[in-house]
């Protein structure tokens, strides 16, 4: 391929490392700036790794001239709801600050492209189960205001200069690498099928259910899983969208329909070969009953065939990579 590098911001975290493992399978040259703070080396398999903070403004504008950067994918982000309630400040420095340096340096240099990773929680509580692009905006916690400031300032930026961006709003990511390289390795992760999965393995004594008496089929809340790797995909065709001249767009990531919490654990106990031992919890403030993607938009505009819509699929290359977690964890 003869493009310029792609920069990935927090390349070396969850997400964006399997975004950097397909940009490398398909031949782009990728540079990855992450701090590590959350990410992991060994899970950068392709590119560059940079080790430094996305709001470093002269970091940035030396890599985004020396590389002839033309393309930014942006992980880089702090992404635990709770904590974000409990140190707001952390979340508007490193989310929204940060971008907002990042932002300007991609300006100053001419970049053409951004592809910001987003958040359904920027929906808040919707009004209906199937949430779509245009559905009102009223975030009910710091982590999904400081994505949707992102968002519009990307918007404004877009508005009076050359540059052109895909804004992809995640609902439920899950599962792992097929392959078993690299995997969701957050501690003190707060995500259904990775805390599952590591109840699993014994990681966790117990997993809870925060709420059994939703108005929905079993009782407790419905969301909509994706598979990392078709989260991945999402974003090589956002990117393809961008260099064929597409426009900025903002597109929800799901598949477009959900499962509740209960068909979950009963899948990891399932495929574990085991039931999980779980506690049934009162309901967690601001949890709507269900949040399933309104998908179509992503598909039509993407052209995106997802591969991976199967729970089953989801949660096997989970418990893959929980496994061999706990394989590493005793071996030292």
């Amino acid at each position: 391929m003869n493009h310029p590098p792609v920069l990935v911001t927090g390349g070396a975290g969850y997400i964006g490392s399997h975004v950097v493992k397909q940009l490398g399978q398909r031949g782009e040259r990728v540079v990855v700036l992450d701090d590590l703070s959350t990410g992991f080396r060994d899970a950068v398999l392709h590119g560059e790794l940079v080790v430094g903070n996305t709001g470093d403004q002269a970091l940035v504008k030396e890599l985004l001239a020396e590389h002839g950067i033309d393309t930014v994918m942006h992980f880089a982000a702090h992404t635990i709801v709770p904590e974000s309630v409990s140190d707001p400040l952390k979340y508007y420095r490193n989310n929204t600050c940060s971008t907002r340096n990042l932002l300007a340096c991609c300006q100053d240099a001419g970049v053409q492209n951004v592809i910001f990773s987003s958040t359904a929680a920027v929906y808040g509580i919707p009004d209906s189960p199937l949430a779509d692009e245009d559905a009102p905006l009223a975030p009910i916690n710091p982590y999904g205001l400081s994505k949707l400031m992102s968002e519009w300032m990307l918007r404004d930026l877009a508005a009076v200069t050359p540059l052109r961006y895909v804004a992809l709003r995640y609902f439920n990511v899950a599962g792992c690498d097929p392959e078993g390289r690299i995997g969701q390795s957050t501690e003190k992760a707060t995500l259904l099928v990775k805390v599952a999965c590591e109840a699993a393995v014994g990681k966790r004594p117990h997993v809870a259910i925060y709420g059994t008496d939703y108005d929905t089929p079993d009782g407790t809340g419905v969301r909509d899983y994706i598979h990392v790797e078709d989260l991945a995909a999402a974003h090589l065709r956002a990117l393809d969208h961008l260099r064929a001249g597409g426009s900025s767009t903002t597109l929800n990531c799901g598949y477009g329909h959900g499962y509740s919490v209960r068909e979950v654990l009963d899948m990891v106990g399932d495929v574990a070969g085991t039931p999980l031992k779980i506690r049934e919890e009162p309901r967690r403030a601001g949890d709507p009953p269900m949040l399933i993607a309104a998908a179509d938009r992503i598909r039509e505009t993407l052209s995106w065939e997802p591969k991976f819509d199967d729970l089953r699929a989801i949660v096997e290359t989970a418990l893959e990579w929980e496994r061999k977690l706990m394989e590493r964890r005793k071996a030292g």
